[in-house]
């Protein structure tokens, strides 16, 4: 289990995480990863949906997603936030598969990171629709 102060829970933080950090989908999972200058310890949270199966399998999924998350935020520089989303596909993943995807969604995420200014912000502002200016009829 993650300790307590390492987990991603409100639902501000992870509309946070998941409207200004990166996307990086790797296997069954998609990992939104924000980097920021703050220098709390890493954090994670996750999102297993109803399509990746009952509740007995959506928890299994979250417990092994959450084990191998444990495993790696040592590893993570001071202020990143993770949201891990499993995929229907994570049902039937093993746990070394898991991580695997895991390893390379965070190091794909690191290599764009790195090429992006870090800033506490959101980094990517969502964009107004634009205005209709006349009529299609």
């Amino acid at each position: 289990m993650l300790p307590e102060g390492s987990r991603v829970r409100t639902r501000a933080e992870h509309a946070r995480v998941g409207t200004a950090g990166r996307r990086t989908r790797s296997g069954p999972l998609v990992v939104h990863s924000l980097w920021t200058t703050s220098g709390e310890s890493p954090r994670a949270g996750f999102v297993v949906g109803r399509r990746v199966g009952n509740a007995v399998v959506r928890n299994r999924v979250r417990r092994r997603l959450r084990e191998q998350v444990r495993a790696r935020l040592g590893q993570l520089p001071a202020g990143t936030m993770l949201v891990v989303r499993a995929l229907p596909e994570a049902a039937s993943a093993s746990s070394e598969l898991l991580g695997q995807a895991l390893d390379d969604a965070l190091a794909r995420a690191a290599r764009a990171a790195s090429d992006a200014p870090r800033d506490n912000a959101h980094a990517r502002r969502v964009r107004a629709p634009r205005p209709v200016v006349g009529s299609s009829r």
